[in-house]
């Protein structure tokens, strides 16, 4: 089998673009940041990256975020065309080290790893969980949503319980931790002990803030703190990661990266493992394997590619992972970019289509109807 052409299929979506606006925190002393949405009329677009074969099997994967442009699918087009795309590892090593003679990001290729995958799946006529090897049959949930007062965090963790069954929430605060502390102390109080915690100031804390509510969220029973100041203070971190016995999470902006990822968990300066398969499904693996042998576990952020069927899939395929994390809408989303199955969470637990490949039924008339360019 051979690679013969690859394409680009940009769709518009019914919604619009959100943009953001970079604003100072001012319930701290320092000078902190964080953001603020900017409504625009500029339409919204999905992006589906297709590779086709000789022998008609075509693996698709989105490619929305990060952006595959023409000229990063052009310098993938010359790499590609003409290999066996099921020489998945071969692509893989050629795409990865060769990152640096292409003058790319790290991560670049990996909606196009994903749709080798696709490609692996259909060939065997197996969906990917059972092509990697399947652990378990579902996902459990966690939900999260933006910032806010008490108030909002009980209101969206009554909204995750009674609409979707989900038992575990994640805080998303950039408050600093001083106002923190109340909050997750009234919130376990209501929710009892049992339910489920994690906490993702999302780098508003400094280090003394991030040990103080660190060691609150122990008492608590949170199951991990997530991102308390930006990824790249390995030191901080390696005093975090000793200072404290509940997991710390460091690399949600590192992830792209699966070597320097791989280097701070190596280092003790995080205990557990983000990831995003849009920075290529191989990488993923390599790094949960790495985490599970070093007793951690890799945590997938946001829906995953096509409508969420890429994160169940995996998820369910890899043994060392707990959570799915789920925000209100993403199967509408999905089913705005023409995934008819997009999956949702029922009873807190999401689960994989075990048609071949990533399991994905797209409506191609329909991206047809709302296609604004084709490379």
């Amino acid at each position: 089998m051979k690679i013969t052409d690859l394409k680009l299929t940009v769709m518009e979506l019914p919604r619009k673009v959100v943009r953001r606006k970079i604003v100072p925190v001012r319930t701290v002393s320092r000078i902190q940041f964080t953001h603020q949405p900017i409504q625009t009329n500029d339409p919204a677009y999905e992006i589906y990256l297709h590779v086709l074969t000789d022998e008609g099997v075509e693996g698709v994967c989105t490619a929305s975020y990060p952006e595959m442009t023409p000229a990063m699918f052009q310098i993938l087009r010359d790499q590609v065309i003409g290999e066996n795309p099921l020489q998945r590892e071969y692509l893989y090593q050629k795409l990865h080290r060769g990152t640096r003679w292409v003058y790319q990001t790290p991560g670049w290729f990996g909606n196009f790893d994903n749709c080798l995958w696709d490609i692996a799946g259909k060939v065997a006529g197996l969906p990917v969980c059972h092509l990697i090897g399947q652990v378990r049959d579902r996902i459990q949930a966690y939900y999260t949503s933006g910032d806010g007062p008490l108030e909002k965090y009980l209101t969206d963790i009554e909204e995750g319980r009674e609409k979707w069954g989900i038992t575990a929430y994640k805080f998303h605060t950039y408050k600093g931790g001083k106002a923190d502390i109340p909050i997750f102390r009234e919130v376990r109080k209501r929710v009892g002990p049992d339910y489920i915690l994690i906490n993702d100031p999302v780098c508003s804390y400094d280090l003394l803030e991030a040990i103080e509510v660190g060691h609150v969220m122990e008492d608590l029973d949170f199951v991990w703190l997530e991102e308390p100041f930006h990824e790249q203070e390995l030191r901080q971190y390696q005093k975090l990661c000793q200072e404290l016995t509940i997991p710390v999470m460091a690399t949600e902006m590192l992830m792209h990266d699966v070597t320097i990822s791989s280097q701070w968990l190596l280092a003790g300066a995080t205990d557990l493992l983000r990831g995003n398969a849009r920075n290529s499904t191989t990488s993923i693996l390599k790094m949960a394997h790495l985490a599970e042998l070093y007793g951690g576990t890799i945590e997938l952020n946001a829906a995953g590619g096509l409508g969420g069927h890429v994160h169940v899939q995996l998820q369910c395929a890899i043994a060392n992972t707990q959570f799915y994390e789920y925000f209100k809408g993403l199967p509408e989303q999905g089913k705005e970019a023409g995934v008819v199955n997009s999956p949702d969470a029922k009873d807190g637990y999401l689960y994989p289509s075990y048609q071949p490949g990533w399991g994905a039924e797209i409506d191609w008339e329909y991206v047809k109807k709302h296609t604004v360019k084709v490379y």
